[in-house]
């Protein structure tokens, strides 16, 4: 099932995969894949593990490159372009310059333990962006504030608890003023009684931002409240799509169906 291309108001998609291909191996785990993302919009990917949702997002961090076909960020070739017929690599320089649109949260933190949690939110500003040292502690505070966090400044990382670290993980990435954010089961090594706090917190981000936003979870309620898309992966394709509430009340596709009856039960 090829996606239809949605685009922002400019007409250019925030994320576009043309004819993406993934492989491990012999192992297929994106086949062709083209879906679209349009600026603004919160896609959120569903489906079964190993469905390929996972892929898709270090495809996007770069953490993995493709087998064949494109990836556009805002229309800019990320990894690869068509050069005639040929598939070839894009020059370092540019790929860092489209790479820095994209930010990611991770579901185990990746925070640097020997650093404060100031320091782990200004270390990328202003070594990757060249951000003033005072910039980049005054946009922190802003951000420590937004999530919760401010009396939390001054210490370690490996002195918080894992809800903690990843609302410094949120800020942090917030922190490199992304047009996209990519959030990868973010609440998956947390403990449930803090859950609720991590995606009150991304649900502000997605109340009062503009910011495009992909997701991979199983939090059904919170892919509910926050995406205004939902992709149902399988075996590297798309299934379906809808919006959140045909998604979840009404699913059409029998694959569909059968994985959100296990999710939810019932």
């Amino acid at each position: 099932m090829t996606t239809p291309t949605t685009a922002g108001s400019n007409g250019t998609p925030a994320i576009e995969f043309k004819d993406v291909v993934k492989r491990f191996g012999d192992n297929v785990v994106l086949d062709k894949l083209n879906f679209s993302v349009a600026k603004g919009d919160r896609v959120t990917l569903i489906g079964p593990s190993g469905s390929g949702k996972t892929t898709i997002l270090r495809l996007l961090m770069t953490l993995e490159e493709a087998n064949g076909g494109l990836i556009l960020i805002d229309g800019d070739p990320y990894t690869h372009e068509y050069k005639g017929s040929k598939w070839v690599e894009i020059p370092e320089k540019r790929r860092r310059q489209v790479r820095k649109r994209v930010g990611m949260v991770f579901q185990q933190f990746n925070l640097f333990p020997n650093m404060t949690v100031l320091e782990n939110i200004i270390e990328a500003p202003i070594h990757v962006l060249g951000m003033s040292k005072a910039d980049a502690v005054q946009r922190a505070e802003e951000l420590l504030e937004q999530v919760g966090m401010t009396d939390k400044r001054d210490f370690k990382t490996n002195q918080l608890s894992g809800g903690q670290q990843q609302r410094v993980a949120i800020a942090r990435a917030l922190a490199m003023d992304p047009e996209i954010l990519l959030l990868d089961e973010v609440t998956s090594a947390l403990d449930p009684e803090i859950v609720a706090d991590v995606l009150g917190v991304l649900r502000e981000i997605a109340r009062t931002t503009d910011i495009t936003m992909l997701l991979v979870t199983h939090e059904m309620q919170f892919a509910r409240d926050v995406s205004n898309r939902v992709l149902m992966f399988d075996h590297g394709k798309i299934v379906e799509e809808a919006d959140p509430e045909t998604m979840f009340t009404n699913p059409k596709h029998e694959r569909t169906q059968e994985f959100l009856k296990a999710v939810l039960g019932g």
